[in-house]
């Protein structure tokens, strides 16, 4: 299917690994010129050399997603290198779990500050260029358990429920101007964060995920190329009615639509 993405100019934040990563390389696929950013420098500019390798144009910058300032330089710089800016994929962030009595208000800044005013930031900062060209589309990365927490699930079940909170205002508020906002709620999906986890435990993967999928219906992590899929689909010509939507991508564990 031709997704009509090339020529347009994509953002991905926490481009370096995980689902940035398979999303930044899949979009440059798709023809996109793409801008991503991470906090590690190794990580992000083997990433950026993958995509100049394949042929795809790429912007690769340092910058902290839970500090205006880096924000601010990166879209601008974005602009600045690529002239417009078409797609925002929201993806920078961790998942921080604990329990309620045990975090202390730095836990609680530090999650809000990436997850949410990250996202804020970088969104504030993209819709006048959007606006200027007659349309975007903004994808926020949140997770099933912001519509369906469990004990324990703070901060990130808190933060990304704001992410569905304001994914729904955007749309409504900015759907005139052509720009759609979509969320995918994504489940338990390999990545660097789950990497760092069972090797700290000193388990194997295949120990370590048959573990953490016990409850999930399809008995499966997700892969990043999965979420990159759909995210790829909200971004294209495909999905030109599609706005103010949630998407589930949990291999059905949420019990929730």
């Amino acid at each position: 299917m031709e997704l009509g993405l090339k020529g347009k100019v994509a953002i991905v934040t926490g481009g370096s690994e995980g689902i940035g990563k398979a999303t930044a390389l899949m979009l440059a696929r798709e023809g996109a010129k793409v801008a991503i950013c991470a906090r590690g420098k190794p990580l992000l500019d083997a990433v950026a050399a993958e995509i100049t390798k394949a042929g795809g144009e790429v912007l690769a910058m340092v910058a902290d997603m839970s500090k205006a300032t880096d924000c601010k330089n990166f879209i601008e710089a974005v602009a600045q290198k690529f002239g417009r800016i078409d797609i925002l994929v929201n993806n920078a962030g961790t998942s921080k779990r604990g329990k309620f009595l045990e975090l202390t208000d730095e836990e609680w800044a530090a999650d809000i500050e990436l997850k949410v005013f990250g996202a804020i930031r970088c969104t504030r900062l993209a819709i006048p260029h959007m606006k200027k060209q007659g349309g975007g589309r903004i994808i926020n990365i949140t997770i099933s358990a912001a519509k369906q927490p469990g004990a324990e699930s703070y901060p990130t079940s808190i933060s990304r429920a704001a992410g569905l909170a304001m994914t729904k205002a955007l749309s409504k508020e900015f759907a005139a101007d052509n720009i759609l906002v979509n969320t995918i709620c994504i489940g338990k999906i390999k990545s660097g964060q789950h990497e760092r986890r069972y090797t700290k435990e000193g388990v194997s993967a295949d120990e370590y995920y048959a573990r953490m999928v016990k409850d999930i219906p399809l008995r499966r992590a997700g892969e990043a190329q999965e979420v990159a899929n759909v995210i790829a689909f909200l971004a294209s010509d495909a999905a030109s009615y599609v706005t103010g939507t949630s998407i589930n991508l949990d291999g059905g564990i949420s019990g929730v639509l």
